[in-house]
């Protein structure tokens, strides 16, 4: 009785299989399809909705007018503390046109200090 518990219990169930089945086929699916959608080959897969931009850096989809590892072309990476805005690397915290994040322009007569326009 005991070796028959134990075989029982070792041979997976139907569901089992069949789920197991279908969750490779997934995965399978999902692998092929990026590894041949990718922009280096197809580079228009990159202006698709939902895509994050329509330039294609390392077969990455990007906007080098707002990415800070690819700003304004490909591999051109921004400093720490700095922004891409639109395809140029800015400080923003002592910017006037880019006071904080890109496009903040401060007031006529105030100052961006440490991102903040009038910064007290």
């Amino acid at each position: 009785m005991a070796v028959a518990i134990s075989t029982v219990a070792a041979t997976p169930s139907e569901s089992e299989e069949l789920s197991s089945f279908h969750g490779n086929d997934r995965r399978f699916l999902a692998h092929t399809f990026r590894e041949v959608m990718t922009c280096d080959k197809y580079p228009r897969v990159c202006r698709a909705r939902g895509r994050p931009g329509p330039d294609c850096c390392k077969k990455k989809c990007v906007n080098v007018t707002m990415d800070r590892l690819n700003c304004g072309r490909c591999g051109k990476k921004c400093r720490y503390s700095e922004m891409c805005c639109e395809g140029q690397c800015v400080e923003t915290l002592y910017n006037q046109r880019h006071c904080g994040r890109c496009n903040n322009r401060c007031k006529k007569g105030s100052y961006c200090v440490y991102g903040m326009c009038s910064y007290a």
